[in-house]
C-alpha cells in the first residue's frame, strides 16, 4: 500500500501523538544519560522512524541542514531546563526577518528510575513556529519601533551597530534599506550572536497559543 505524502498538518498532528507515546515509554538507552546531544539525537531518529512508518517524504537531519526540506522545517529538541539549541549561521539577515524555515520545537524533562534503570523523556510542550516568527524578539521590536518613530536609514544602521550585528558596512547599508522598504515581523526567539546561531526559546514556550504562527501542539 501506498503511503501518504507527510503534510505540514499531519506532521503536526503526529508529533502530538508521539510525544505522548514517548512521555510514557521507559528507555534503557537514556539511564544516566545528561548529554542533550545524544538525547536529541535519540528522540530525532525514533521520531523520523515513527513517521517513516506511515509517510512517503525525505528525511534530512540536523547535519545535513534541516530535517523536514521538503517542508521547510527544522525539529528542535531541548531541556525544559536550559531550552535552547544551536543553529547554523547563513547571514545576518536570519536575525531580522526569521531564519527561513519553519521549526517543530520538543521541550522535554528527563528522568531516571534507578530500580529499573532506565530514563524516560516528559515531553513538556510541543511547539510550531511558523517561519515568519523564527526571527530574534529584540532586534525586530526595536527595529519596528524606529520606523514608528520615522526613523531613517542612519538610525538603522546605528541600531545595527549598537546590537553588534555580525555584519560589515556595504551588508548594513543594504540590510537597512530592506529594513526601511519591508519592516520585518516581531519574531518569537531570542537569538545570540555566534558562529552558530543559539536559539532561545523562553519566550515562545509563554506565547504559544497566543500568538499568530506560534502553535501548541502540546
Amino acid at each position: 500500500m501506498d503511503k501518504k505524502r507527510l503534510t505540514v498538518n499531519l506532521l503536526q498532528n503526529e508529533a502530538n501523538i508521539f510525544a505522548k507515546i514517548e512521555s510514557e515509554h521507559n528507555e534503557k538507552s537514556l539511564f544516566g544519560i545528561t548529554d542533550g546531544k545524544a538525547i536529541g539525537s535519540y528522540f530525532e531518529h525514533k521520531f523520523h522512524n515513527f513517521l517513516l512508518s506511515k509517510y512517503n517524504y525525505i528525511a534530512g537531519s540536523s547535519a545535513k541542514g534541516i530535517d523536514f526540506p521538503e517542508l521547510s522545517i527544522d525539529m528542535k529538541i531541548t531541556s525544559i531546563k536550559q531550552p535552547q539549541s544551536l543553529c547554523p549561521y547563513r547571514n545576518a539577515r536570519q536575525k531580522i526577518f526569521g531564519l527561513g524555515y519553519s521549526l517543530i520545537v520538543f521541550v522535554y524533562e528527563k528522568t531516571d528510575n534507578n530500580k529499573i534503570k532506565t530514563g524516560r523523556l516528559n515531553i513538556c510542550h510541543t511547539i510550531f513556529i511558523e517561519k515568519n516568527r523564527t526571527a530574534d524578539f529584540q532586534t525586530t521590536k526595536g527595529l519596528n519601533n524606529i520606523l514608528k518613530n520615522d526613523g531613517n536609514i542612519d538610525d538603522i544602521i546605528a541600531f545595527f551597530q549598537e546590537r553588534m550585528l555580525p555584519i560589515d558596512e556595504i551588508q548594513e547599508r543594504l540590510l537597512a534599506e530592506e529594513v526601511l522598504n519591508s519592516p520585518p515581523r516581531i519574531g518569537y526567539l531570542t537569538i545570540s550572536n555566534a558562529l552558530q546561531w543559539r536559539l532561545q526559546y523562553s519566550r515562545i514556550i509563554q506565547e504559544a497559543g497566543n500568538i499568530k504562527g506560534i502553535i501548541r501542539i502540546l
